[in-house]
């Protein structure tokens, strides 16, 4: 699955959610979407059993 967060508070948040789902963080890979400001997009790449 791909996430994408503009905000990592609540990227820490949601992966605390998917963690307890059952989904493994794989990659993140940063974004910078805003080129010249502090603002960073953020891209995780999770999996899970099934």
């Amino acid at each position: 699955m791909r996430y994408i967060a503009c905000d990592v508070a609540t990227f820490a948040r949601d992966l605390g959610a998917l963690f307890t789902a059952g989904f493994s963080l794989q990659a993140v890979q940063p974004l910078d979407l805003f080129p010249h400001t502090p603002h960073l997009e953020l891209l995780a790449t999770l999996s899970r059993e099934t």
